[in-house]
C-alpha cells in the first residue's frame, strides 16, 4: 500500500535577521494507512515544524516530501491547497471554530473549498456529528458547548473530507483528563477504519499510546 505520506531527509531553515537557523536537520519518515504516531520532544525540538511540513502547510528547504503520491516542491499554491482538503485533516488544541456557527456550519466549512453543494455539504456534517457523539448539538454555537464538545466538533470537521491523515496537534491539551481520555478513544476508533493519526504532544502518557513513537531533538529524530 503506498504510503500516505513520505518524508526522505527534508530539513527546513529559516532565516532570522539574516542568521540561518536550522528548525529541522534531515528527517525520514513514512505514514500509511491505519498508522498511529506519536511525535514528541521539548519546545523548540522540530516538532511543529515537522507536523507543519506533513500537513502540507509549509515545504521543505531540502529533501523529498510525497502527500497523497505527489512532490509538494512542485505544486502551486492553490494545487497545494486542493492536496491539504483532499488527503489532510488538522485538529488543534484551540479547536478554531467559528464562534458565530454551528455546529454543522463549522463541520461542513471545509466542503465549502471544495465546492461541495449546500445540501450534501449539510447531510454530510450531520453524518460526522452523529458519528463523533454530537447529533443533538447540531445547531448549537461553539459558546453552548463544552470544552470536549467543542474538539468532538473540531475532529468531525477534520473528518468531514475524508482525509487519509488526521493530523492532531496537543488535541488533549486544553481539556480535563476525563474529557481527553474520550477524545483519545475517538481519535483511535479511527485508526481501525483506516484513517492515519498523527498525534503531536508533550503528554509521555498520550504518547504511550501511539502504535509508534518519535522522539524529536534539536530538528532531528533520535
Amino acid at each position: 500500500m503506498t504510503a500516505a505520506i513520505v518524508a526522505d531527509d527534508i530539513s527546513r531553515t529559516y532565516e532570522l535577521d539574516g542568521v540561518t537557523v536550522p528548525a529541522l536537520r534531515g528527517v525520514s519518515l513514512s505514514v500509511a494507512a491505519g498508522d498511529y504516531l506519536a511525535i514528541v520532544g521539548t519546545s523548540g525540538s522540530g516538532k511543529s515544524t515537522l507536523m507543519h511540513l506533513l500537513g502540507g502547510l509549509d515545504r521543505p528547504t531540502a529533501g523529498t516530501l510525497l502527500i497523497g503520491g505527489r512532490d509538494v516542491s512542485t505544486l502551486s499554491p492553490p494545487e497545494m491547497a486542493r492536496l491539504r482538503n483532499e488527503v489532510i485533516g488538522f485538529v488543534f488544541q484551540s479547536f478554531h471554530l467559528l464562534p458565530r456557527t454551528t455546529a454543522r456550519d463549522n463541520v461542513a466549512l471545509p466542503l465549502v473549498y471544495r465546492g461541495t453543494g449546500r445540501r450534501e455539504r449539510r447531510e454530510r456534517a450531520a453524518e460526522l456529528l452523529a458519528r463523533v457523539g454530537l447529533a443533538h448539538r447540531i445547531d448549537h454555537r461553539p459558546n453552548q458547548m463544552s470544552g470536549g464538545e467543542q474538539q468532538r466538533v473540531a475532529i468531525a470537521r477534520a473528518l468531514v473530507t475524508g482525509p487519509s491523515v488526521l493530523l492532531a496537534d496537543e488535541p488533549t491539551g486544553n481539556l480535563d483528563s476525563a474529557t481527553g481520555e474520550s477524545v483519545l478513544t475517538l481519535l483511535e476508533s479511527l485508526v481501525a477504519d483506516g484513517v492515519a493519526i498523527v498525534l503531536v504532544t508533550h503528554d509521555r502518557d498520550v504518547a504511550a499510546r501511539a502504535h509508534r513513537r518519535i522522539e524529536m531533538r534539536d530538528g532531528l529524530i533520535v
